[in-house]
């Protein structure tokens, strides 16, 4: 454990950050930059005196949990996780859950393909940055909470219009079957997080169909390289899918575009201009 090296980070990382990015007031009379100490240990989940002696090199080695915790306050990226804990005398092993941190030259990818509908998922299949178009083609995932993005729930437990699952997608019943896959391999990396264990046992109690597939232990996919939303205002709209790994955050870009020329290119440009209004709702 380099105590003094460890001190010195978790006070760059703290004073990088301000009380509104944690939600927190900023308040009279500020005299540091980014959070204060209590503040910083309040987040981490520890004692305002232990956080102390960290950052006066005084502390002893830390937990793996105490680590964590310090993680998740001052909010570091994976590689400031692993040279946390690198300092700390613990070296990093699997990350603890899913990341849902999406990478800001990829929002800002999202942002530059204004004719293409795009989502990024986690490992989990959680929808966890989109573009307008892509709200407009499937769903305004603002307005839901982070429980109704997990698109591997709506699959399975989600409500159905007009007897069909998740958006009426042509593909529905082939991505239930590849999501309940990559979900199995995702609880194997990721064999101690809460959130992935629960998401487990809800669908397993919840769908008979889940329960048969995840009793099969396939962990392979075919991707569907074509598929047709059924739009409830523009009608079918039928679209190409590539997939994007990013596999430092284990994370997929979606990317969804229509054949050049065709009724679904128009469509997609009716959407862009639409956006998320529902014109078939009377108010």
């Amino acid at each position: 454990m380099d105590r003094q090296e460890l001190a010195d980070f978790l006070r760059s990382r703290r004073e990088r950050i301000t009380p509104a990015d944690v939600g927190l007031p900023a308040g009279p009379r500020r005299r540091t930059p980014g959070l204060r100490r209590e503040e910083a240990a309040q987040l981490a989940y520890i004692s305002t005196e232990y956080y102390t002696r960290l950052e006066q090199a005084r502390g002893p080695r830390p937990s793996r949990e105490v680590l964590a915790g310090l993680v998740r306050a001052l909010r570091l990226s994976d590689a400031e996780r692993d040279h946390l804990h690198h300092l700390a005398g613990a070296p990093p092993g699997p990350a603890p859950g899913p990341s849902r941190e999406v990478r800001p030259s990829i929002l800002d990818l999202l942002r530059r393909l204004p004719q293409a509908a795009a989502i990024v998922t986690s490992a989990t299949c959680e929808v966890i940055a989109w573009n307008d178009l892509a709200a407009a083609l499937m769903e305004d995932f603002s307005a839901l909470s982070r429980r109704d993005r997990n698109l591997i729930r709506r699959a399975f437990l989600g409500p159905r219009v007009h007897g069909r699952r998740l958006y009426g997608v042509s593909d529905a019943d082939e991505f239930a079957r590849s999501s309940a896959q990559d979900l199995r391999a995702a609880a194997a990396r990721y064999p101690d997080d809460p959130e992935v264990r629960e998401l487990v046992r809800e669908l397993l109690d919840g769908s008979e169909e889940f329960a048969w597939l995840w009793a099969a232990h396939d962990v392979a996919r075919q991707p569907v390289m074509c598929k047709t939303f059924q739009h409830p205002m523009v009608g079918p709209v039928t679209v190409n899918c590539d997939v994007l790994d990013i596999t430092d955050r284990d994370q997929r870009v979606v990317i969804y575009t229509a054949t050049p020329g065709s009724p679904s290119e128009e469509a997609l440009r009716l959407l862009s201009v639409i956006g998320t209004q529902r014109m078939d709702v009377t108010r």
